[in-house]
C-alpha cells in the first residue's frame, strides 16, 4: 500500500511513446533525478539520459499538472480535473486501487472460528458512495498515503444510527496510532439523508488512514449503515497527469480543479467535456451516465393536493405528475392524469387562528383566543390565554412548518414530493425513489411558561402530541426527531412497519429552541424505482404547549393581585409548589407529602398525593423517598433507615451475545431515595458525548446523558487489542417518577417507579419495581440482582424488576426485638442479660440494654418451707418404717417359739414353758375398736418409744430367766440319771 503513490507520481507514460518518466526517491537533501522507463523491458534503447528533477517540495496549482518531458505545470484538458498537491476519490463503482477492506471480530474466541463469521463483512461499493457492512463486524477501509508536506484528509458522510459505533484515525509507519482529539476521532452524527463533511490534519511523511465500524444489533434491529463519497487528501508533493471526470459528470473548460453533474435528461461518458442529451422517449436523473427508456404512466407516477381556498372558502382536489416526470403518458397501457375535483367546502382554520373575507387563516392578536370557527375574543378577567401550536385542519400547510426531499445521493426533491396537505392530514409524498427521506418540519423559537406556573421549579417546559398512523408493505420507517438549539439532531423515537392510528407525547425539560422532524423512508434498499409508492405515513394533529410565539385556543384561570394593590385584578406568577384556589384565585401552597402535575395549577385537586411511603420536595414538583418510613403491623410499627442505599449503585448484568457473539453487558444506575428529589442516576453515551464535546449543555442533555431514578446503558467491553475502549451508548430512563412503597411482608419492601416517556414498544412508558429484601448477613450496601427468569431485569421490555437485599433494608430494632434471661443467686447478687429474638431482623435502632445487677436471697422463702416440709416427711417415714420393721421382728420371734414349742417329740410342755415369769405380761396386742386421731398416732409413737426401751429390758430379764431355767432342768437331768 505504501508505493501506490505510484498512480499519480507515473501517470504520463510516455504517451505515444514506449517509454515513460518516473522520479527517484527524494535524498537527503531534498533532490530527485527524472528517469526515462520502457513500458517493456528490453523492447527499445538509446533512453534519454537521467536529468535532475523538480524539488521533492515542488507542486502545481489547482487545475494543473507536471507534465513530466518538460517538468512544468500544465493546464489539464477538458473534461478531467486535478487538485494540484492532492487527490479525489469520487467514484465508487469499485474500490479504488490502494484501498483495502478489512474485517475482523470484535471478540475473536482463543481458536479463532467465530471470525469466519466476517468472510463477508466490507465496505461496499453503491456507484456515487461506499456503504459500510450493517453487521456486528467491525470492518475498516485503509488506505496509505506518502506526503511531502503537512496536509489533511476530509470526506462526505452520512452517519444516521448510532447503534454504529463509526470511527476515523491515521497510523504512522510503525503502526503507531497518531494523536488525535476526540471528537477527530469519534464522528458526530448526521440527519437522515444529509451529508456532513469532516477533517483531519495530515503529517508529512506516511499517513495509514482507517475507517472503521461496528454493528450493535443488541435490540434485533437492522441498522442504517455509514455511507461515505469525496474523499479528498491533500499534501501530495505533485501529481503527474489530471484525473477524468467519472460517467455521468463534465468539465468544460481546461484547468478544472473539479467536474460537474450533468443536468436531467443527459448523460455522458468517462472524461467528458459536455453532456449528451437524452432522446425524447428516454430520461436520465442528475449524475446519469446513461439513459433510460421511459415507462408508461401508472397511478404510481402522480398524487394528489389540496388548493388553498378561494373568496367563496372552496378548495378543490387536483394532480400532478411526480416531478422529475419519468414516465410517458402517450403510450399504449399509459394512465392519463386525472381530472379536477369538484370544489368543495374548506376544513375550518386551527384553533387560535381566525378567517378572513378572503378565506385566509390569520393568527389571533396576543390575548385573544379563537377555536378557529369564530372570531377572537379577548380572554375575560382573571385568567390568560393558553399558547401553543393546535393544527388538525391541512389545507396549507402552516408557515413554521416545511417539507423536503432526501436521499442518499443528495438529490432534492420537489418540495409537494415531500408530504402532502389532504384536508383533516398532511401524509408522505411520492418522492424520487423508494429509498428516500421525506422529511417534514416544525420549527419552535421557544417554550414560554404561562404567567401562574412562571414560578414552578419542575421539568415540564412544553410538550409535544401527535396522531399518526403508518400503511406499509415492506421495511418503511418513520422517525421522530428533534434539533436543539440548532446543534445536534437525534432520534427521540421511530416506528417500523405498519402501525394503527395511535398518539405519541414528548415532553422538553429544558427551555430552549427546538426543531421537531418526522422523517419516513420506504425501504432503506438502495435503488431507484418506486414500487411501495402506496406506503404513506398519515399525520393527523400536531400539537405544542407552552410555545414562545403561539396562538391561543382558549384561556385559563391565573393568580390574581389582591384588591389593596396597584394593579388588582392582574395575573401573577405563584411561586414553586402553589396552586390556584378556586374560590379567591389567590395563591395557595400544596398540602404536604402532595406535587403539582407540571402544566395544570387550577384547583387544590392539581396537586396531587405522593404515594405511600414518600414524600414531597420543597419546590412540590417531584415525589421521593428520603429513605425512611414506617409501617404497622399486628399493633406494631416498623420503622426502615435506607440511608446506606441513597448513594448510586450500579448493577452489571452479563455478558451477554448477540447472534453473531458479540460480548455486551448492560449497566443499570440506581439512585433509590435521598437527594432531596434529585434524579441523580445518570447513564451517558461516551461515543456520543466524544463526539458532541463541541455542543453546548444545553442540548449535551438531550443528547449525551439520562438521569433518572433508574436507567440503563448497553455497554460493548473493550477489545484488549488497543484498538477499542469500551463504548457506552443506548442509554435509556427506567424511572423518571415515584410512585410510592408497599410493605408486603415483615421483611419485603417495594419501591415503584416508571418513565413518563412513551415508546414506540411501551406505550404507556417504562417501569420500574424495585423489592427490597431484609438480609442481615449482607452488609449495609448488599447486593442488587435481577429475577433469573428475566436475566436482562425485563421479560417484556417495559417492566424491569430489582432485587435489593441488605443489612439496611430490616427494619429498626425496638423492645420487641428482644428478650431477658435472669440468672442465678449467687453471693446475694442476681444477674439479668438481654438477647435478640431468633432469626434477628432488625439493624440499628434499639441497642440492647446492658446487663444489669439485683440483690437476693441465698435460700427463698418458699425454699426454706419446702425443705422443712421435706424433712418433717422424711423423719416420718424413718419412724414408720422403723416402726414397722421391729413389729414384724416381734412376729417372727412368737412364731420361731411356736415352732420350737411344736418339734418337741413326746414331751408334753412343761409347766412353766407357757406359764409368764416373774414379772412378765401377757403380750397379747390390744385391738382398738376405733381408729386413732392423728394427734392420737404422734402419741402413740412417742409413747411407743417410751414401751420400747422397757421392753428391752423386759426381754433382757425373760432371757435371763429361760437361762436360769435351762440350768435348773440341766441339772435335774442330770439327777435323774444319777438316780438311774
Amino acid at each position: 500500500m505504501l508505493g501506490e503513490q505510484k498512480v499519480w507520481e507515473d501517470g504520463g507514460r510516455g504517451r505515444g511513446t514506449d517509454y515513460y518518466y518516473e522520479y527517484t526517491e527524494c535524498d537527503s537533501v531534498g533532490s530527485r533525478w527524472r528517469v526515462a522507463i520502457p513500458h517493456i523491458l528490453g523492447t527499445c534503447s538509446a533512453l534519454p539520459t537521467p536529468a535532475r528533477g523538480t524539488d521533492c517540495s515542488f507542486s502545481c496549482a489547482v487545475g494543473e499538472f507536471l507534465e513530466m518531458s518538460a517538468q512544468q505545470c500544465t493546464p489539464c484538458a477538458a473534461g478531467s480535473y486535478s487538485l494540484g498537491s492532492g487527490v479525489r476519490f469520487d467514484q465508487w463503482d469499485t474500490i479504488p486501487a490502494g484501498f483495502t477492506s478489512l474485517a475482523t471480530y470484535m471478540d475473536p474466541g482463543p481458536s479463532g472460528e467465530e471470525s469466519q463469521a466476517c468472510n463477508s463483512s466490507s465496505w461496499t461499493p453503491q456507484g456515487v458512495y461506499l456503504e459500510s457492512s450493517r453487521d456486528e463486524c467491525t470492518v475498516s477501509l485503509v488506505y496509505a498515503v506518502h506526503l511531502e508536506q503537512q496536509g489533511s484528509v476530509s470526506f462526505s458522510y452520512q452517519y444516521p444510527d448510532n447503534n454504529i459505533f463509526f470511527e476515523f484515525y491515521v497510523q504512522n509507519e510503525q503502526c503507531q496510532e497518531m494523536a488525535q482529539t476526540d471528537d477527530q476521532k469519534w464522528i458526530k452524527l448526521t440527519t437522515n439523508g444529509e451529508w456532513d463533511t469532516h477533517t483531519v490534519n495530515l503529517k508529512s511523511g506516511t499517513n495509514i488512514l482507517y475507517w472503521r465500524t461496528t454493528g450493535i444489533l443488541v435490540g434485533g434491529k437492522m441498522v442504517k449503515p455509514v455511507l461515505l463519497r469525496n474523499i479528498q487528501i491533500e499534501g501530495v508533493a505533485y501529481t503527474s497527469e489530471c484525473f477524468p471526470c467519472r460517467p455521468g459528470w463534465f468539465s468544460s473548460s481546461p484547468g478544472s480543479s473539479s467536474c460537474q453533474p450533468c443536468p436531467r435528461n443527459t448523460s455522458s461518458n468517462k472524461g467528458a467535456a459536455s453532456c449528451t442529451p437524452c432522446p425524447d422517449t428516454q430520461y436520465s436523473h442528475e449524475g446519469w451516465s446513461q439513459c433510460k427508456e421511459r415507462p408508461p404512466c401508472s397511478e404510481k407516477d402522480y398524487f394528489q393536493i389540496h388548493t388553498a381556498c378561494d373568496s367563496e372558502g372552496k378548495t378543490q382536489v387536483m394532480y400532478r405528475w411526480v416531478e422529475p416526470r419519468i414516465c410517458e403518458e402517450n403510450v399504449t397501457g399509459a394512465v392519463a392524469l386525472p381530472p379536477t375535483g369538484e370544489r368543495e367546502a374548506c376544513p375550518p382554520c386551527n384553533p387560535g387562528y381566525y378567517n378572513t373575507n378572503d378565506s385566509t387563516c390569520f393568527p389571533c392578536p396576543p390575548g385573544t383566543h379563537s377555536d378557529g370557527t369564530s372570531v377572537c375574543e379577548e380572554c375575560p378577567a382573571g385568567t390568560e390565554p393558553v399558547l401553543g401550536y393546535e393544527y388538525k385542519w391541512w389545507n396549507v400547510l402552516p408557515s413554521n412548518m416545511k417539507t423536503s426531499c432526501f436521499n442518499v445521493g443528495n438529490s432534492k426533491c420537489d418540495d409537494m414530493n415531500g408530504w402532502e396537505v389532504a384536508g383533516d392530514h398532511i401524509r408522505s409524498g411520492a418522492g424520487g425513489s423508494d429509498n428516500d427521506y421525506l422529511i417534514l418540519n416544525l420549527h419552535v423559537p421557544g417554550f414560554k411558561l404561562p404567567t401562574s406556573l412562571a414560578g414552578m421549579t419542575g421539568t415540564e417546559f412544553g410538550r409535544i402530541t401527535f396522531v399518526f398512523e403508518t400503511i406499509c408493505s415492506a421495511d418503511c420507517e418513520l422517525y421522530f426527531m428533534m434539533d436543539v438549539n440548532r446543534k445536534s439532531t437525534t432520534v427521540v423515537e421511530s416506528w417500523e412497519g405498519t402501525k394503527e392510528r395511535q398518539s405519541y407525547t414528548h415532553i422538553m425539560t429544558r427551555n430552549a429552541s427546538v426543531s421537531y422532524t418526522w422523517a419516513f423512508q420506504r425501504t432503506n434498499q438502495a435503488q431507484d424505482v418506486r414500487r411501495y409508492i402506496t406506503d404513506v405515513v398519515i399525520l393527523y394533529s400536531v400539537s405544542v404547549t407552552n410555545v414562545q410565539d403561539g396562538v391561543a385556543s382558549a384561556c385559563r384561570a391565573c393568580a390574581l393581585l389582591s384588591q389593596s394593590s396597584q394593579r388588582p385584578g392582574s395575573c401573577i406568577p405563584c411561586p414553586a409548589g402553589f396552586y390556584i384556589d378556586r374560590d379567591t384565585n389567590r395563591c395557595q401552597e400544596c398540602p404536604p407529602n402532595t406535587y403539582l402535575s407540571g402544566h395544570h395549577t387550577y384547583g387544590e385537586d392539581a396537586c396531587l398525593p405522593c404515594g405511600p411511603g414518600s414524600k414531597s420536595n420543597k419546590e412540590h414538583s417531584r415525589c421521593y423517598s428520603d429513605c425512611s418510613f414506617s409501617h404497622t403491623e399486628h399493633n406494631r410499627t416498623l420503622t426502615f433507615d435506607l440511608s446506606s442505599l441513597s448513594t448510586v449503585a450500579s448493577l452489571t448484568i452479563g455478558p451477554s451475545f448477540t447472534s453473531k457473539g458479540t460480548k455486551y453487558l448492560h449497566v443499570f444506575n440506581v439512585s433509590l431515595c435521598g437527594h432531596q428529589g434529585k434524579m441523580a442516576a445518570v447513564c451517558t453515551d461516551n461515543v456520543t458525548d466524544l463526539a458532541n464535546k463541541d455542543m453546548g449543555s444545553d442540548s449535551t442533555q438531550f443528547v449525551n446523558s439520562v438521569d433518572s431514578f433508574i436507567c440503563q446503558s448497553t455497554i460493548i467491553p473493550a477489545d484488549g487489542r488497543g484498538f477499542r475502549m469500551a463504548l457506552a451508548s443506548q442509554s435509556i430512563s427506567l424511572a423518571d417518577t415515584f410512585l410510592g412503597e408497599i410493605i408486603f411482608v415483615f421483611v419485603f419492601d417495594s419501591l415503584f417507579l416508571r418513565s413518563t416517556q412513551a415508546t414506540g414498544s411501551c406505550e404507556r412508558g417504562r417501569s420500574a419495581v424495585m423489592t427490597i429484601r431484609c438480609n442481615p448477613e449482607k452488609m449495609d450496601r448488599g447486593q442488587l440482582t435481577v429475577p433469573s427468569a428475566c436475566p436482562a431485569g425485563t421479560c417484556d421490555g417495559c417492566t424491569f424488576h430489582f432485587l435489593w437485599e441488605s443489612g439496611s433494608a430490616c427494619p429498626r430494632c425496638t423492645q420487641d426485638d428482644y428478650h431477658q434471661i435472669e440468672g442465678a443467686c449467687k453471693g446475694g447478687v442476681q444477674v439479668t442479660l438481654s438477647v435478640w429474638n431468633e432469626p434477628k431482623l432488625c439493624t440499628k435502632g434499639m441497642s440492647l440494654p446492658a446487663k444489669s445487677s439485683a440483690p437476693c436471697e441465698a435460700i427463698a422463702l418458699w425454699l426454706k418451707v419446702g425443705v422443712g416440709g421435706g424433712a418433717f416427711l422424711a423423719v416420718l417415714l424413718v419412724s414408720l418404717t422403723f416402726y414397722f420393721w421391729k413389729k414384724n421382728k416381734r412376729l417372727e420371734y412368737k412364731y420361731s417359739r411356736l415352732v420350737m414349742s411344736a418339734n418337741k417329740e413326746c414331751e408334753l410342755p412343761v409347766a412353766d414353758s407357757c406359764a409368764l415369769a416373774e414379772g412378765e405380761e401377757p403380750e397379747d396386742d390390744v385391738v382398738y375398736s376405733h381408729k386413732p386421731s392423728l394427734l392420737g398416732k404422734l402419741r402413740a409413737i412417742a409413747n411407743k418409744g417410751e414401751e420400747s426401751k422397757e421392753e428391752r429390758r423386759e426381754e433382757g430379764r425373760k432371757k435371763r430367766g429361760r437361762k436360769n431355767r435351762g440350768r435348773k432342768e440341766e441339772e435335774r437331768k442330770g439327777e435323774r440319771k444319777k438316780e438311774e
